[in-house]
């Protein structure tokens, strides 16, 4: 969000048309896939979905077509022709994707110092939260704006980082002490939402994590019933054993249902239940 109003204001230094369009997923879906028929290539070698996680990827980490480096592999070289021919499509239909909006972004502001040191004037204070799901262009746009470094906090934990799929790099947390020396680390251990038995099982689980900051998760909220994992054969039988449960304990103890919590990774999950 913040990336598009920059470049909204700053179209011009940023290579754009002042009326250019954001692509979503399926338009930038449509695009490649026209891209790819243009370059005469098989469909089913070279799939719409694999080309646009490619060029995503890509985009990511700060790459033009320009900085791939085929040296004779066959699927590099044809990724890299998609991705060129697609920048070109991109540029006469004025259209960015999303990855784009960031490494447009990141562009201008090295490209224009003086624009660059407008912001870093204008931005004295900088939060981000969720540090561990940053990928590598937003590390560096971050790294242009906080300069030195004094006016940068962040927020994160390397336990939690679970969008590696779409360039997330929890390696940044580690990057934060090796480009700022004087980082100031507090540790947050102390949890207010569990009690002392799930810490104590959520310390061993994510001791076998790699990381750098090491942590004790503790609580104030006494040592908590035992933890119960049950197995359910598919979906259908979690569902019904949800419901078993809550109606055994609502018989057992005369409570009321609105007593009762039901938690769920997503929402579809409470249509079976």
């Amino acid at each position: 969000g913040l990336a598009h109003r920059l470049l909204r204001a700053h179209w011009q230094e940023a290579g754009l048309a002042q009326s250019f369009q954001s692509l979503d997923s399926e338009d930038q879906k449509r695009l490649v896939k026209r891209v790819i028929r243009e370059l005469g290539l098989d469909e089913q070698r070279w799939p719409v979905r694999q080309a646009q996680w490619f060029i995503n990827g890509q985009k990511d980490e700060g790459l033009r077509p320009q900085h791939i480096q085929a040296s004779g592999d066959l699927f590099l070289a044809t990724m890299r022709s998609i991705y060129e021919a697609y920048e070109v499509a991109c540029q006469r239909a004025g259209v960015i994707d999303f990855s784009e909006l960031l490494l447009r972004a990141l562009d201008l502001w090295r490209d224009n110092p003086g624009l660059l040191a407008h912001y870093q004037k204008r931005f004295r204070h900088i939060l981000v939260d969720e540090f561990q799901d940053t990928n590598a262009v937003q590390y560096a746009w971050l790294r242009l704006l906080a300069k030195g470094g004094d006016s940068l906090m962040v927020v994160g934990d390397d336990d939690q980082s679970i969008y590696a799929w779409r360039g997330a790099r929890p390696e940044n947390l580690m990057l934060l002490k090796v480009d700022y020396p004087s980082l100031k680390v507090v540790m947050l251990e102390q949890n207010y939402r569990s009690t002392s038995r799930i810490l104590r099982c959520a310390n061993v689980l994510i001791s076998n994590n790699p990381h750098e900051f090491e942590k004790q998760l503790w609580s104030e909220m006494g040592h908590g019933d035992e933890i119960r994992v049950i197995r359910c054969r598919n979906e259908d039988a979690e569902a019904e054993r949800v419901a078993v449960e809550l109606l055994t304990l609502h018989l057992r103890t005369d409570r009321p249902y609105s007593d009762f919590a039901i938690m769920s990774r997503g929402n579809y999950k409470a249509k079976l239940i």
